[in-house]
């Protein structure tokens, strides 16, 4: 068993990371603000899958695997900044657009759900986490390896996906509170800027 002191300071550790302005947050509540909570919380459903599939991957040592090839590593890096630099196009260009109409919910949830996986798995801060922060509360004498990293993993998906949750929730407040479309579109637009500096940072200091 893992100690509850160690336990403690992983969550605040995860707290403290997750509320650091990322591409998760712009994207989220870019989205939200644009397509509301359902979809917000579809796209939070995304992150969390995407999330999990790192931490089952660092159990698995893939993600190490992924640390100590720079083919692989660059790839990864690159293909989540190309990824982000598009979801900030896409929040911009489509700024002014009203939510679907009901027939279309269910793609709208679809394509945020898949939006959330793919900008996860090609984010490589989520694997430098797994690798470079996790580990750090690893301990042999605690038992398997493997079950502590999965236990690790799940705490810090539940902790990302509450705050991811909560930016889906704050969003939709202000987009029902403001419900002008017209005063929506520039603060849509401000948020797909930040998008698309998070990427260009995200470029920056992932970089070797």
């Amino acid at each position: 068993m893992i100690a509850l002191a160690s336990l403690l300071a992983f969550a605040l550790t995860c707290v403290i990371v997750e509320i650091t302005p990322g591409p998760n947050m712009a994207w989220l509540a870019a989205l939200s603000l644009a397509r509301g909570w359902r979809v917000g919380l579809a796209a939070v459903a995304g992150v969390a899958l995407g999330l999990s599939a790192y931490g089952v991957a660092a159990a698995l040592g893939v993600a190490a695997a992924i640390e100590n090839s720079a083919f692989l590593y660059e790839t990864l890096r690159w293909g989540g900044v190309a990824y982000l630099l598009w979801l900030a196009w896409d929040a911009w260009s489509t700024a002014g657009d009203m939510a679907p109409e009901a027939g279309a919910a269910n793609h709208e949830h679809r394509s945020a759900f898949r939006r959330g996986v793919i900008t996860n798995l090609l984010n490589p801060k989520a694997a430098v986490f797994y690798i470079a922060v996790l580990p750090e509360f690893v301990t042999p004498q605690a038992g398997s390896i493997v079950a502590q990293t999965l236990t690790l993993s799940a705490i810090y998906v539940a902790i990302a996906t509450a705050i991811h949750a909560l930016i889906v929730i704050s969003a939709s407040r202000l987009r029902e509170l403001i419900n002008d479309p017209a005063r929506l579109r520039p603060i849509r637009r401000i948020l797909a800027v930040m998008l698309a500096g998070v990427a260009i940072w995200l470029a920056w200091s992932t970089a070797r």
